[in-house]
């Protein structure tokens, strides 16, 4: 089988996923989107955010394997089949990547470590307040592969931990875990939270929900961990937030364009963390197998695992 691999790679990190998924499939022939070779024969497109129209001219195409979780990419490129069906990467190691990070970044809240970081560089000495985990109430927005994940890395140190997702579908959720549905019920919910979490999959839904109205649902002083896209959030709304005490702290992993301008604010901010988009990043070793399966799959005729619902948007 004549297989693609196309993304926003440097030539480093396109050798490393060249070679795990050679290695994983040496049966099949696969490309890079920059070498000479007959686009007509490619039947599957396996990608990391490519350049919009790089999936154009591909008549044999039959399934386009991301090699990321998010595929509103693909889906906002006009150029993609639409009878083409896109699987997103669900790898449990990076699942598992997404959860530590949403754990340190719930310790280092809950702990004051953030704060300490800021007294440290004024040179002050002082002791703050800290509670017990039962004390601090945790929303976790979003109830995927990786919300999931977080709220399950989170449970056995004792947090309050509500997770909410849009519909009322049954989860596999710790003891003591709430689960709501609907907007309704997550700004009542927000009253109460210490922490948000966000792991919402980005659709027209989603996109700006953490705005003015959502931030001063939430306590005076409380925190934003936001793991999952940039679009999600109203950046004005959250930088009025941060300056009035409405919000105490912010983590942002993503970020809406990235990557992120070195003047922009949040650099210097005192109150925001900014990490590169690296709170789980996909592992070509663990990948490069999930990719295989699926397409020994397609050639067997097989179920494609992890195939996105192009009308909900994931």
């Amino acid at each position: 089988m004549n297989l693609l691999l196309a993304g926003d790679f440097d030539v480093a990190e396109r050798d490393r996923w060249y070679g795990a998924l050679a290695q994983a499939m040496p049966q099949h022939h696969l490309a890079v989107a920059d070498e000479l070779f007959d686009r007509t024969r490619v039947e599957v497109a396996i990608v990391a955010n490519p350049q919009p129209g790089s999936l154009r001219g591909l008549p044999k195409l039959r399934l386009i394997q991301s090699l990321w979780a998010g595929v509103e990419g693909l889906l906002s490129d006009d150029s993609v089949p639409a009878s083409v069906p896109i699987a997103r990467m669900v790898d449990p190691a990076l699942a598992t990547a997404m959860g530590e990070t949403a754990l340190w970044a719930v310790l280092s809240l809950h702990r004051g470590f953030y704060a300490y970081a800021r007294q440290q560089r004024q040179i002050r000495w002082r002791q703050l307040p800290q509670l017990r985990a039962d004390e601090l109430p945790i929303t976790v927005l979003g109830l995927g592969t990786m919300g999931c994940a977080c709220v399950h890395a989170l449970a056995p140190h004792g947090y309050r931990i509500t997770a909410w997702s849009r519909s009322d579908a049954p989860r596999d959720l710790p003891s003591g875990v709430a689960h709501i549905h609907g907007n309704d019920a997550l700004f009542e919910c927000l009253r109460g939270s210490s922490i948000v979490i966000n792991l919402l999959p980005l659709t027209a839904a989603t996109r700006g929900l953490l705005d003015a109205r959502f931030f001063a649902a939430m306590p005076r002083g409380a925190a934003l961990v936001n793991l999952a896209r940039g679009a999600h959030v109203v950046e004005a709304d959250l930088r009025a937030a941060l300056a009035t005490g409405r919000l105490g702290h912010a983590v942002l992993d993503v970020f809406e364009r990235e990557p992120l301008d070195e003047k922009h604010p949040f650099w210097r901010h005192p109150r925001v963390t900014v990490l590169p988009h690296a709170a789980a990043l996909t592992d070509p070793r663990s990948a490069a197998q999930l990719v295989a399966a699926n397409v020994q799959a397609l050639l067997d005729g097989q179920p494609i695992v992890n195939l996105i619902d192009r009308a909900r948007g994931y």
